[in-house]
């Protein structure tokens, strides 16, 4: 459920599958299979709240609802009360009100978007995703693996008195060479950059606090420091000191003992933040979008994390189950637009249940079904650039439905007023305005995606329309024998 690092279990204590053993072996009861597992129930959860409809509707399809029944019905109108002896106006009225550019207004640049964002390396679904994305004004977010890596990082090493550190090194990557123990790759890399070589290490054993074994005819040991008291090791004050400083931090840390002797000690930071994950907070706030941390990590590993990267404690909320995470992003979506940013299976309800789900850095299909935004590499900052991107789609679109409809409406009201009743005037006035949209929307696109993206649109319009003239054709215009 998001630890960055590994908890304790007791006899009796339930588990889920899943998790990963630090040490063992373990003997476990099966509880549920199938179905009946906690999995399943996520999965089903993640098809429920994919089938509820959004709360946010095109702004496009509002319009059009309004603006197809006026102009049906309003040219009758207009015919019966101002012209009721020339039928002509109402055929005119529905040649000029036809909203060709509004309806290219918002598929042009959603489409020109869609494209600038895969380029980019994302996958938005479809123009309502991007659309909702525009309004997003309070983003959820996960921590293990999304903000961090969810790999622990070699902190400071600390020294009892009199001893060497290259020494101490080489016992530690002795041990932690050949181990399962949490911080065992931690440790290995960082002696690797260091240039130490392992020291021989025998009767290699995993034990209750860490791991343990001989180095010539000494015992040595790499274990929790709060373990040392209990096996009866002598640890001195200063070693002490940086294991309380450690906790105060929610770092962790582990002992290096010699003959129950304490010789060293490590600290390790628990979750290594991703690069740009700072910058993101950072400008998300200068958009003026709430942000908070859902995590099922430890409440005082969050709270820390949060303040390392500029967010309040009051925005940072652990030690959350997946359950808890819905109705944390189900409460925030009574006031707000959300987003939700998640990696694990253990996030997938609460993608699908947010107005916007983002899945980063997950191969997960679970996430990639409840996902509305792909983000396979694990950079943080592409969260700003979508944002950035679908806001400007939005700016794009209002823009294309201002001018389609004023023009719609500038012609209707020169026929009203009778300036003039050719037909092509109105046509030709359309076509252009459709260009216009074309070219405005497509302004999204990147890398010369423009011009095929409005070569495309208009290939398309022309083999539609010499379709409709065909199909006209043939059905009114009679054939010379």
């Amino acid at each position: 459920t998001g630890e960055s690092v590994p908890v304790d279990v007791n006899v009796g204590d339930t588990i889920e599958a899943g998790l990963v053993l630090a040490q063992g072996p373990v003997r476990c009861e099966v509880l549920a299979v199938g179905n009946e597992t906690r999995l399943s129930g996520l999965i089903d959860a993640v098809h429920t709240f994919r089938e509820v409809p959004p709360r946010l509707h095109s702004g496009i399809e509002k319009f059009t609802a309004i603006w197809v029944p006026l102009v049906l019905f309003g040219a009758f109108a207009v015919w019966y009360f101002a012209f009721p002896t020339d039928w002509k106006i109402i055929l005119l009225l529905w040649v000029v009100s036809c909203p060709c550019a509004l309806l290219l207004a918002t598929p042009v640049p959603h489409a020109a978007a869609l494209s600038n964002a895969a380029q980019r390396g994302a996958v938005v679904r479809g123009g309502d995703a991007l659309e909702r994305m525009a309004h997003v004004n309070h983003i959820l977010l996960d921590k293990t693996g999304t903000l961090t890596s969810g790999k622990p990082k070699f902190g400071e090493l600390v020294m009892a008195k009199g001893r060497r550190k290259q020494s101490a090194l080489q016992v530690m990557m002795g041990l932690e060479s050949r181990s399962n123990h949490p911080y065992a790759v931690t440790v290995v890399e960082h002696c690797v950059s260091e240039g130490i070589k392992p020291a021989s290490i025998k009767e290699l054993s995993d034990i209750e606090a860490g791991v343990s074994g001989m180095h010539g005819a000494a015992e040595v040991a790499f274990i929790r420091p709060d373990k040392a008291d209990a096996m009866g090791f002598s640890v001195e004050q200063r070693l002490i000191d940086a294991f309380e400083a450690a906790k105060t931090q929610g770092h962790g840390a582990s002992l290096l003992v010699k003959d129950k002797v304490a010789v060293a000690m490590v600290t390790f930071i628990h979750d290594d933040t991703r690069d740009g994950s700072t910058e993101l907070i950072s400008a998300m706030k200068e958009r003026n979008i709430n942000i908070e941390i859902l995590s099922g990590d430890h409440q005082q590993a969050v709270s820390e994390f949060a303040r390392s990267v500029g967010l309040p404690e009051s925005a940072a909320h652990g030690g959350l189950s997946p359950e808890e995470k819905v109705a944390w992003v189900q409460a925030r979506s009574s006031s707000h637009v959300t987003m939700m940013v998640g990696d694990g299976f253990n996030d997938a309800a609460a993608l699908a249940v947010s107005d916007v789900g983002v899945a980063i850095g997950t191969g997960e299909a679970v996430n990639l079904e409840a996902a509305d935004v792909l983000i396979p590499g694990d950079d943080p900052r592409m969260l700003t650039e979508m944002i950035d991107l679908a806001r400007q789609a939005q700016r794009t679109l209002m823009q294309n439905l201002f001018f389609s409809v004023f023009i719609t409406v500038t012609l209707v009201f020169a026929v009203v007023q009778q300036w003039y009743d050719q037909l092509w005037v109105g046509v030709l006035v359309h076509e252009l305005s459709v260009i216009i949209v074309i070219l405005n929307g497509a302004r999204l696109a990147q890398n010369g995606q423009s011009f095929k993206l409005l070569k495309e649109t208009l290939v398309s319009m022309v083999a539609d329309t010499r379709v409709a003239f065909s199909s006209f054709r043939s059905r009114y215009i009679p054939m010379r024998s």
